[in-house]
């Protein structure tokens, strides 16, 4: 699993960082997001998949 995120799509909502935060944060200045681990070990690829669902801009993908 690769985890992209289109960062002018980012609204800083931070859905995410709440589902996956093994995997997401956010910056301190603005709230868009940060990957922090793009390529998550497998026991984490369902809360990577909630994140892709729960953001409210569609700014992750997944391949």
């Amino acid at each position: 699993m690769q985890v992209s995120v289109e960062m002018d799509k980012c609204c800083g909502a931070g859905q995410c960082v709440l589902v996956a935060p093994e995997v997401f944060d956010q910056r301190d200045e603005d709230g868009v997001v940060i990957v922090l681990n793009a390529q998550p070990p497998a026991e984490l690829h369902a809360s990577v998949e909630e994140a892709v669902l729960v953001c409210p801009a569609a700014a992750i993908t997944l391949s």
